[in-house]
């Protein structure tokens, strides 16, 4: 039976309790550990890793054939079963007027599992228009999820702490709001933990993750099966043209577009502000990755087996996409973003598409979404859409 929409609050059970409580210490770890968790014989782990269903890797010749193939290899890892069946019923509030655009609130179901509360921004004027899936970051702030792109009107709490947000990353815009009044109709949800479907805390989320995975489900393989679904949904509303849908997201929303456009034919261009990545070269001590916690969000058991980030992320290939990252985000080194990139590029390049991917890597920029980025994407998505 479906749970009911509502504001949730995250409650580690007792047995979960008992267990954290009994976790041995830093006294208690043995000498096998070295910096950021890893175990001393990582390098030998990560020589096996040789992701042989990547594109030119794989025997897979012909592009269409390794794109199904290599798809299928993600959707077996996800551990969720595709919701395809599952009727969207959305349920529509109307909000005030924005500035050149319409809001509203959404409810619908992405899966058969619960409902999920969103904003949709429509701009004024004939549709159909063109369409962002806007898909927010992780950041380890889960109060607000949905509102850290679109400015929530029904929440001054939420609206004060989503303006922080938006000052601290996005030179105090709100992204969603910027693409509306560009003319694109656009969709932010909640992904699981955040806004109104938390607030989860920091350091529960390996016990939810690993209840997951007692269930035989994935935390990760929900959000990729719920964004793909979103996808879904925004291009089968009237006021949006289905040809020209793009999946826009910063930090673990710019993994999740990717993603999106890798599982998703409905998606025909995709951005991903920082967060593309080798893995070998993101398992390295002292990487945010190794502390698990957010990591559980983007870890797909047993995929590394077979495909690396941008080999997932070229599953999406020809279409128009663009990844930035930035010199200085210690989150993911520069080594990881230049294979990343070059993977990337190959296959583009195979695809003789290379034009098509934009790639940029910004010299002075950490771990930000500022205003001449999004400048830069915003145009970016007037030119292939």
């Amino acid at each position: 039976m479906s749970e009911p929409f509502g504001r949730r609050t995250f409650v580690a059970g007792a047995a979960a309790a008992a267990f954290l409580a009994g976790a041995p210490g830093p006294a208690a770890q043995g000498a096998e550990l070295v910096g950021g968790n890893l175990p001393d014989f990582h390098p030998a782990l990560k020589d096996q890793l040789r992701f042989p269903l990547a594109w030119g890797t794989s025997p897979v010749r012909d592009f269409k054939s390794w794109r199904r193939t290599a798809r299928s290899k993600v959707e077996e890892h996800l551990l969720v079963d595709r919701q395809d069946g599952t009727p969207y019923a959305p349920e529509f509030t109307a909000g005030p007027q924005g500035e050149g655009f319409t809001r509203e609130s959404v409810t619908l179901s992405l899966t058969s599992y619960e409902r999920v509360r969103g904003t949709v921004l429509t701009p004024h004027g004939t549709g159909p228009f063109p369409a962002v899936l806007l898909l927010h970051d992780h950041g380890a702030k889960f109060d607000i999820g949905k509102e850290k792109l679109v400015r929530p009107w029904y929440d001054d709490t939420r609206l004060a702490s989503a303006q922080a947000w938006a000052d601290k990353y996005f030179s105090g815009r709100f992204v969603g709001d910027e693409l509306a009044r560009r003319g694109y109709v656009v969709l932010c949800l909640d992904a699981l933990g955040w806004g109104d479907r938390g607030p989860l805390t920091y350091d529960q989320q390996q016990a939810l993750a690993s209840n997951f995975y007692n269930l035989g489900s994935s935390l990760a393989g929900l959000m990729a099966r719920e964004d793909a679904r979103a996808a879904g949904f925004l291009a089968g509303l009237d006021r949006v043209d289905a040809r020209r849908v793009a999946a826009v997201g910063f930090s673990m929303g710019a993994y999740r577009a990717w993603q999106t456009a890798a599982l998703s034919d409905d998606i025909a261009a995709a951005a991903s502000v920082c967060w593309m990545t080798g893995l070998k070269e993101m398992m390295v001590p002292g990487n945010n990755t190794l502390r698990g916690q957010s990591s559980y969000y983007m870890l797909h058991p047993g995929l590394p087996r077979f495909l690396d980030f941008p080999d997932v992320a070229g599953i999406a290939a020809p279409r128009p996409m663009l990844f930035f990252s930035g010199a200085l985000d210690t989150l993911f080194p520069a080594d990881g973003a230049r294979v990343a990139h070059d993977k990337l590029r190959a296959v583009w390049r195979s695809r003789h598409a290379e034009e098509r991917l934009h790639l940029k890597t910004w010299p002075d920029l950490g771990h930000v979404f500022v205003d001449r980025m999004q400048d830069e994407v915003f145009t970016w998505l007037d030119r292939v859409l």
